[in-house]
């Protein structure tokens, strides 16, 4: 074979090798990495965890205000008709959504998750990104101080004016974030595993102030130990709100959707409304910089 065949032979196989090549496959996407279109977010046809049925995760207790009488089936309480509000986007009526006891720890920890998503109060975060997924934020929140108002931390105006006093807040939450990387306390604070211990130990005089949410802390103070006060809030030093968003699996096939659910929801004015029916007296507290 002559040198000049050799060389037109092989440019053939070459070109045959690289039309091969770019009509080979390309590599499955998880499905949590693929974009939502109309066709995988489609009404009541999503892959859920129960065939037909939307899961939905939460602590219990249930606090108010985001939930009323411990129910979180009953559709009452900010969080309760957010989450209805974004099955029924899904396509999920009432009788098809199904709620399941989740620690609030638990919803963000590592691992498969039986639920389609959680919902109580977990604020988004990078370190919690590295675990769970995250639907877009559906409430912008502030943390608050409540102190008894016998205490020496009820008098306080500044941050700077917590520094001395025994603080507590419940684990693995921003309220603590907050003591410990804005207020930097002399005195170890108190760490306690639910919201109950936390205000049973303030209750007790175990603590000078707690932390928490701001909606929650208007709540301890007007309907569960109502010889506290709201000191006041923290303002907002990171540039972008502090958000609660919906938790999903990491890999989640359903985050994209749930996503546009939120968004949806927001632009239409469905979670301003909800906001001002049952959260509308949580706004008004001091700000203490």
């Amino acid at each position: 074979m002559s040198l000049a065949h050799r060389a037109a032979r092989l440019a053939v196989c070459s070109a045959v090798v690289l039309v091969a090549a770019a009509c080979a496959p390309e590599p499955e996407k998880k499905a949590a990495d693929q974009p939502a279109t109309a066709a995988s977010c489609a009404p009541g046809k999503l892959a859920t965890v129960a065939s037909g049925k939307l899961t939905v995760g939460t602590d219990k207790p249930a606090y108010a205000p985001w939930f009323v009488d411990d129910d979180p089936a009953g559709g009452k309480g900010f969080e309760s008709a957010v989450a209805y509000a974004v099955a029924k986007r899904l396509g999920y009526g009432p009788d098809h959504v199904a709620w399941q006891t989740v620690p609030f720890n638990s919803s963000f920890a590592p691992g498969a998750k039986k639920f389609d998503f959680d919902i109580n109060q977990v604020s988004i975060s990078d370190a919690r990104k590295k675990a769970v997924a995250f639907s877009s934020g559906y409430y912008d929140v502030r943390q608050a101080v409540v102190a008894l108002k016998s205490s020496k931390a009820a008098k306080a105006k500044t941050v700077a004016d917590l520094k001395d006093v025994k603080l507590g807040a419940q684990v693995g939450t921003t309220s603590l974030d907050f003591i410990d990387d804005l207020v930097k306390p002399t005195q170890k604070p108190a760490v306690y595993q639910k919201n109950d211990y936390t205000k049973s130990a303030l209750k007790n005089g175990q603590v000078d102030a707690i932390v928490v949410d701001l909606p929650t802390a208007f709540y301890i103070t007007g309907a569960e130990v109502t010889d506290a006060k709201v000191v006041g809030q923290f303002e907002n030093t990171a540039g972008t709100p502090e958000q609660f968003g919906l938790v999903l699996d990491k890999e989640s096939g359903l985050t994209s959707c749930v996503t546009g659910a939120v968004d949806a929801l927001r632009k239409d004015g469905t979670l301003a409304a909800l906001e001002k029916k049952w959260l509308s007296d949580a706004v008004d507290a001091p700000v203490l910089k």
